[in-house]
Parts: C-alpha cells; structure tokens; sequence
C-alpha cells in the first residue's frame, strides 16, 4: 500500500500508530528487509517491477556491526551505515551494504547487533519450553554458554561413536559374511600371484608363439634378400646393390661434392641393410615354437581371466580391488577389538556429558533466581505488583541417559534440563505455567518485561515491538508506556501499538494513514505534533477526532506522560 515514505525515527522512542489496515505493519517490515527478512514478492506494489528499501543506520566505529560490514567490503558514512534492500515482483532480491553488493545472510548476521524484533508470534514463541531455556541461558550469558560449548561438542562425539558401535554390533552377520568374501577373493588372487602388467606381455606373447611358423618364414625370406641366399651363391640381392651402387660413385666422387654426399647417403644405407639382415637373422634363431610354452601360456591367461571376470577389467584393477579388501578385511577383522574401544570411549563421553550437565543444571539455576527477581520486579512497574515469576529446572528419569545427580535421566543437545517459566499473578495463586496460566495481557508483559531485562545484560542500540501490548488496557497501559519511555533513555525504542495510553509517552509519533482517490489505495506516514497528535490520540481513546472529552483525556495523557518524562 506505502507509494512512497520516509521514516524519520526519534532516537529516544517512537510510536507508530493508525487505523487498523492502514499499513502500520509495513513499517516493521520494511526494516525486517533491510536487516535480512524473506524477501517476498507480494510485497511489491501492483503494477510496480520491484520494491525498495533504504536505511541509515549509525553504528560506533569498533561496534562489532561496523567490523563484520566493513569486511563485508562496506564503507561507514560519517558513522552510519547504508543499507538497501530491493525485492522485484518475480521474487528477486538484492542487497547493498554501504555502497557495496553483499549476500542478504550479511544483512541478517548484522540484525542481531543492531535490532532487537519482537511482535506477537515472539510472545507465542515465549510459551515454548525450548524458548524458555533459550531465554534463560541468553541471560546467564558465559556461565552456562562455555559449558554448554563444551558439552555441545562431547554431545556430538558421543552420537558419533554411539552411531558407529550400533552399526558394528547390529550388523555383526552382515559383516562376518563380507569378511568371509573378501577373504575368499583375497586367497583366490594370491594363489594365481598375478604382476602387474601380466596380461598384456602374455596377450603378446601368445600371438607370437600362435604364428611361429609364420614369422620365421617371412623372417628367412627378407633376410635372403637383404644379404642373399647361401643355397643361391647366384642370386642377387639388395647388399649386393647397394654395395656396387657405392663403388661406382665412389670412383668418380672426388670430381662433384654432390655426387660424394649421395654416395655418403648410400654407404648409410648399406650400413642399415647390414643391421637389418643381422636383426632378422637373430630374430630368427630366438623365435620360440615350442608348442609346450604356447599350452603354458594359454594356461596362464585362462588363469588371470577367471580374475578379471570377478575382480577387474583388467590385472591392474584386480590387484586395486585386492588392496582395498585387504584394508577393509582388516577393519572387520578388528570389529572385536574396535567394539572394545569404542564402549570404553562411549562410556567415558557419557561420564563426561553427565558432570558437564550437571554444570549446565547449577548454572541455569543460578542464573534463574537472578532472572526471575528481575522479572518480577520489572512486572512490578507494569501494573502487576503482587505478580512473582519463577523457573521450575528439572529433569526426566531415563534408565539410558546420562547420571545427574545421582540418578540417569534423559539428555539432549542442550542439556538435561527442561526449563518452564511459571508465573504466579498474585498473592495466593499457585505458580503455573505462562503457557495455562497467564492472559494475554499478561503474556504481553512478561514479554516486555524479559527484553527489558535483556536490554540492562545483554543490549541492542534498537528495539521493535510490534503490537506486543496486545490484550492490554487500563492501567496496565500507562505502565507499559512508562517502561518503555524508560527503556528509550538507553536504547531507541519503535513502538507498533494501538493503545493511546503508550504513543502518549513517545518521544516521536508517526500516523500511518491510508488514502483514496477512488482508482488507488495508498498509505503515507507523516510526524504528528501539537494537534495532529492530539486529534490522532483521540482517535485511539474514542474514535471521535473531534470530541471534546476524549481531546481533553488526550492532552492529560500527554500532560501525564511529560510530567512522568
């Protein structure tokens, strides 16, 4: 529905309010694109090819933001960040960190130094026993998250070799019978000891014994005419022509220079014909027609055959395969010794997960009579006074977990702690849990009253709430509205909110309105001041702008909030 809209946010807190649907909820979403959020292409407006976002942010020069950004290859602008986000209505996204182009994940890697969201899925969220477990160790901090590393890592070890010794010990027959196989196939090979490169000198040398015959034939006929025949003291053959080709050039050499090098070229030729004659006729005598050897080496072959049928394509393959089964029979070999060392290092991991849970149970418990004080005493100036917050740590027997305290109970990767916020809200009524026990606007204030505690440990330059005072009125009101003008004396705090009784104690009130020139819906946001505030707050008590009673209760809520600033 926003055309076009810039927010202009006080540094102390600033309140967003309007009519429901008017598009105050774009407001939070746009600066959840710019910090990282899915981009979704319903966002951008009918008609339009994409949505843009832009945000400056000003971060300290050693923040840890201004350090991950300008590795991202970012530049601060005299001590602001610039961040751009653009979303195209076929769902691309793009992403500019301070004039440079980077992955949306950095984006969202800076949120959580820079924002601190929270809106009524948070408060949902809140009622989970893993978000409370989550909560409570954000704020006992490096007490139970060095322990909690510690016990992360020696988690993973242990589903590791607990992983491994299963799969030995299940499938024991299944590995007894791939040994067996292996072993067969291992003492197959080494009873035929094939080389490596065997069948290729006995493929060659059975075509050659296969042709004896042949070859010593043709062996005879090429040395007979290279160097002739003893039987043809007659015959003419090539040395003999060559030689007398040589002769005669050599009588007349001396007479033209080119003439003497063509008898050079033919005395070399001579030299090779004799080299050739004496090759073949050695070739000769060597050849081997011994019928017996050809048997033997056809036996041979039929021999490195069965192998390759089984075992490779070829020798080279077969002596691989059987020095990989040799590596893997020696790993099934050494199952019993293996299945030894493995329960021993089992039971150590168990051991050791078992004193670092313990750890991880006294420092949760610690931290959560701090946290719970603290609470309390938040909820104390948000209109519960009478109200306690409390933590009930406990763990669930299990015969195969790890021992605590004496006694084996189950475990998970953070721990063997279920933690449960539980909430008593007043004097006499037994501490339930938030999740049965507390109405919304309660929830609502434990929420606010946590991140509040949060914001004095653990602290984020910005904090959103988007209709999280949902389910409140009255009284309860007014004191969220004074908390939160606290909590902006030290942090910026953005406020979505319906209730009149919290935009009275902002520092900065944008109305985001919608308009309608009858073809197009559009919404704006716009600073209110004086009586724009006034009107707008009326608005909020009564619905009626212009009465006179609800302008009245607005200005003494403004009168109100002031005095109490």
């Amino acid at each position: 529905m926003i055309d076009d809209a810039v927010v202009e946010l006080s540094p102390g807190f600033t309140a967003v309010t309007g009519e429901t649907g008017a598009g105050k909820t774009m407001v939070v979403t746009s600066l959840g694109l710019l910090l990282g959020g899915r981009a979704d292409p319903a966002l951008v407006r009918i008609g339009a090819g994409k949505a843009v976002v832009e945000g400056r942010i000003t971060v300290p020069q050693d923040a840890t933001a201004a350090v991950r950004a300008e590795e991202a290859g970012a530049e601060l602008d005299d001590g602001a960040l610039l961040i751009s986000r653009t979303v195209s209505a076929e769902g691309r996204s793009r992403a500019h960190l301070g004039g440079r182009s980077v992955p949306v994940g950095v984006l969202a890697e800076l949120a959580d130094e820079l924002v601190a969201v929270h809106g009524q899925t948070d408060q949902q969220g809140l009622l989970k026993l893993s978000r409370q477990r989550q909560a409570l160790d954000r704020y006992a901090g490096d007490a139970v998250a060095v322990p909690l590393a510690k016990y992360g890592e020696a988690y993973k070890r242990l589903r590791t070799v607990s992983a491994e010794l299963d799969e030995i010990t299940t499938r024991a027959r299944e590995r007894a019978q791939e040994a067996d196989m292996l072993r067969y196939g291992l003492d197959e090979i080494a009873a035929v000891e094939p080389r490596a490169g065997e069948d290729v000198e006995l493929a060659e040398e059975a075509e050659r014994l296969g042709h004896a015959e042949a070859l010593a034939s043709a062996a005879a006929v090429a040395h007979a005419a290279l160097a002739g025949n003893p039987e043809d003291p007659e015959g003419v053959d090539a040395g003999t022509l060559v030689a007398g080709a040589q002769r005669a050039l050599d009588a007349v050499r001396s007479h033209d220079p080119a003439l003497a090098a063509l008898a050079d070229r033919i005395g070399e030729i001579g030299i090779l014909l004799r080299d050739a004659a004496g090759d073949l006729a050695g070739y000769a005598d060597d050849l081997d027609a011994d019928p017996l050897r050809l048997a033997a080496v056809e036996e041979r072959r039929a021999a490195l055959t069965g192998l390759t049928r089984k075992y490779g394509e070829d020798v080279a393959a077969v002596l691989a395969w059987a020095e990989r089964s040799a590596a893997r029979l020696t790993e099934l070999d050494g199952d019993d010794e293996r299945i030894g060392e493995l329960t021993a290092e089992r039971d150590a991991l168990r051991s050791e997960l078992g004193g670092l849970a313990q750890a991880l149970t006294d420092a949760r418990t610690e931290a959560a009579e701090r946290f719970a004080a603290a609470v309390t005493a938040e909820l104390a100036s948000l209109a519960m006074p009478h109200a306690r917050v409390s933590f009930d740590i406990r763990q669930t027997e299990d015969p195969d977990g790890v021992e605590v305290g004496g006694r084996p109970v189950a475990y998970g990767p953070a721990g063997a702690d279920e933690v449960e916020l539980l909430l008593a809200p007043h004097p006499g009524a037994p501490a339930r849990p938030i999740a049965k026990g507390a109405s919304g606007g309660e929830l609502s204030r434990v929420m606010l009253a946590v991140e509040v505690v949060f914001a004095g440990t653990d602290p984020v330059p910005t904090y959103l709430f988007d209709e999280v005072d949902a389910g409140v009125g009255g009284k309860a009101a007014v004191e969220i509205g004074r908390r939160l003008a606290r909590l902006a004396k030290t942090a910026q705090v953005v406020v979505v909110t319906h209730l009149p009784q919290v935009a009275a104690f902002a520092d900065r009130q944008l109305l985001v309105e919608k308009t309608n020139d009858g073809s197009v819906t559009r919404s704006g946001v716009k600073v209110l001041e004086g009586e724009e505030r006034v009107r707008e707050l009326s608005r909020m008590l009564a619905g009626q702008e212009d009465s006179e009673t609800a302008r009245a209760h607005a200005e003494e809520l403004l009168a109100t909030a002031r005095a109490d600033l």
